[in-house]
């Protein structure tokens, strides 16, 4: 069965890499920026950053944070930058060089760590910690309060959307990059991938004997929770996603796609040319070819693209990843 399913993965790549050579280098940018981006650089941190320590308003559990105060003697903009789903407030971050080069405010909180056990995962815990971390950040510097920025990628991407529907703040962008945005979605996906995310997602949802609890996954699914149109009716939400992920990647383009039809619906969206339709969805997933030009962002074509009020959805020419260069120019446009 393995030497069956080994052929089946080399041949798929094959046949991709023959319609598609830039497949090959977008793997190696994946295998790059994943060594990158989960390596503990404690050389990172130490460069003008400060380990603080932050109270939970929940439970009173001290959660901890990396943090950069803007030197300037304005107000400058915050940036909250999300770790990923098996990361913490340690992890590697580009954004938090690209932060203080820019003299801008930025924080990477813990979140209750790491997305195993039940008090991670988008729980009420672990939004409110990253309330919390603003809070923080608010109160000891000088933050422009409309210029608030959540950012993140995949498990981060996953926060990032849960934080759109949730938050307590008044936040100006929210960027979601290859998000997750239903837990039951991606354990079935797991299950026929034999994901490594499966046991996880069984255990922070607290699911019993083994086996994924759909109502538990639901509830720290954003996909599943009402969209807060009128406290997010000045906010922008851009949801990014490459084009390959779920099969050089963990994470399938519909999750995106999914979320950003679904808030568009609650925004009021009625003309059918603001949704991404199923046509669409399944030409994207099949072929992955581009549906027209619509330019690039960093060096990456976008091959496909919708927006509707302050709602955007692009789907790139890439995998699992955060095209950081990009997305911090991008926040601060």
């Amino acid at each position: 069965m393995y030497i069956i399913g080994f052929t089946i993965c080399i041949a798929l790549g094959v046949f991709l890499a023959w319609q598609n050579p830039s497949w090959i280098a977008n793997i190696k940018l994946e295998i790059k920026d994943y060594r990158q981006y989960h390596q503990i650089k404690k050389k990172l941190w130490n460069r003008g950053f400060h380990l603080v320590s932050i109270k939970s308003s929940s439970d009173g559990k001290n959660q901890e944070a990396y943090y950069y105060s803007s030197k300037a003697s304005n107000s400058k903009p915050l940036i909250v930058s999300l770790h990923t789903w098996a990361g913490d407030y340690r992890e590697y971050d580009s954004i938090a060089l690209m932060s203080k080069s820019k003299n801008i405010n930025y924080i990477h909180p813990n979140f209750r760590g790491s997305n195993t056990t039940p008090n991670s995962c988008c729980s009420p815990l672990a939004l409110s910690d990253i309330d919390d971390a603003i809070d923080f950040a608010i109160d000891n510097g000088n933050v422009d309060l409309n210029k608030i920025y959540v950012i993140g990628k995949s498990g981060g991407g996953l926060a990032t959307l849960s934080l759109f529907m949730k938050s307590k703040h008044n936040i100006n962008t929210f960027s979601s990059w290859v998000p997750i945005s239903d837990l039951n979605q991606w354990y079935k996906e797991g299950i026929i991938r034999n994901s490594e995310f499966t046991d996880d997602i069984v255990n922070c949802t607290s699911s019993d004997s083994g086996h994924l609890d759909p109502a538990k996954a639901k509830e720290r699914s954003p996909m599943y929770w009402p969209t807060p149109t009128e406290e997010r009716k000045n906010a922008k939400l851009k949801i990014f996603a490459g084009v390959y992920d779920g099969i050089t990647g963990n994470v399938p383009i519909t999750h995106s796609i999914h979320f950003y039809n679904k808030v568009v619906a609650a925004f009021g969206a009625v003309d059918s040319l603001d949704y991404v339709s199923e046509e669409q969805k399944i030409i994207l997933m099949a072929k992955r070819n581009s549906f027209g030009d619509y330019g690039k962002i960093s060096d990456r074509s976008i091959f496909f693209q919708k927006r509707f009020k302050n709602i955007e959805l692009i789907i790139f020419e890439g995998g699992h990843e955060m095209l950081t260069s990009h997305a911090f120019k991008d926040l601060l446009d």
